[in-house]
């Protein structure tokens, strides 16, 4: 199945950059290092434990670059991303060799990704239509086909896609990586050399707090009890009153402007690829 290019006006180019969908990057971090595979080549390769901020705009870059810089420009990050991952080898928990580029794990992040904006309109916003679904996800598979990824690996249809996705996740349990990440989030360092420690001590407190709670409110419910995060009822509530302002205040930005951000990012990317030496003395 091929979708239409990722122009103005169709699927992709209107909810992949959606700005609320940073509230969902503590989630899709919990799904994709909930896979053994990829808990261990992050375990091993990955510096977001000690610095998660630039590890976090790095991704969202790259991200940018596939969706919204093009077709050169998806193609060359694409190109990128698989020649950064070829080395990320190792041993993982149970003592068997891996690569990065493991083709069920390899699909597997890109599926957590697909997924993001999906979850993302589901908890704060409209949800997609079956038709947008359908050219959504489309879209998304000409994306994973630039990544490298076979045919195989990514289902044929968007509800093939779900019960894929579900089934997946029902394989999952508590892995080293998951409670490292966790870890971090609780003592993540300041984002800001400025910024005064003893400012940071509250808002690090804040931070954490207000990210496990995002995280638990949109982990699938099984994963979060075979996690041990806890979730009550009062939890739902305020949940549900938390996506409501999310969702009015979101409502309150026309369409086009929610992915303005990213796709501008996308833009200056494909820019400093073709002008290096700009990248390079701006610290790239």
């Amino acid at each position: 199945m091929s979708g239409p290019l990722i122009v103005k006006g169709t699927a992709a180019w209107r909810y992949f950059g959606d700005f609320r969908a940073g509230l969902l990057a503590g989630q899709v971090l919990v799904l994709q290092v909930a896979h053994p595979v990829v808990a261990a080549g992050v375990r091993d390769h990955s510096d977001y434990v000690e610095d998660p901020w630039t590890r976090l705009m790095r991704t969202a870059a790259s991200l940018s670059i596939y969706i919204y810089g093009g077709p050169e420009g998806a193609r060359y990050e694409a190109n990128r991303l698989r020649a950064l991952h070829r080395g990320f080898t190792g041993v993982d928990a149970e003592g068997r060799r891996y690569s990065a580029l493991n083709p069920r794990a390899y699909a597997w992040v890109h599926a957590t990704l697909v997924m993001v904006p999906v979850d993302t309109q589901r908890f704060y916003g409209k949800p997609m239509t079956a038709s947008e679904l359908d050219e959504y996800y489309a879209q998304m598979c000409d994306v994973g086909r630039l990544l490298g990824l076979r045919e195989q690996d990514m289902p044929p249809t968007w509800p093939e896609f779900e019960r894929y996705y579900a089934e997946t996740i029902d394989g999952f349990g508590p892995n080293g990586t998951i409670s490292t990440l966790f870890e971090t989030i609780r003592t993540v360092k300041k984002p800001w050399r400025w910024l005064p420690d003893e400012q940071w001590v509250r808002l690090q407190r804040w931070q954490h707090r207000g990210q496990m709670f995002v995280i638990r409110g949109t982990l699938p419910p099984a994963l979060r009890e075979r996690l041990g995060l806890q979730w009550t009822e009062q939890d739902q509530r305020r949940f549900d009153r938390f996506r409501a302002v999310v969702r009015l205040a979101g409502g309150l930005v026309p369409t086009t402007l929610r992915s303005s951000l990213v796709r501008r990012i996308g833009r200056l990317n494909v820019w400093f690829r073709a002008h290096p030496r700009a990248y390079r003395f701006l610290g790239g």
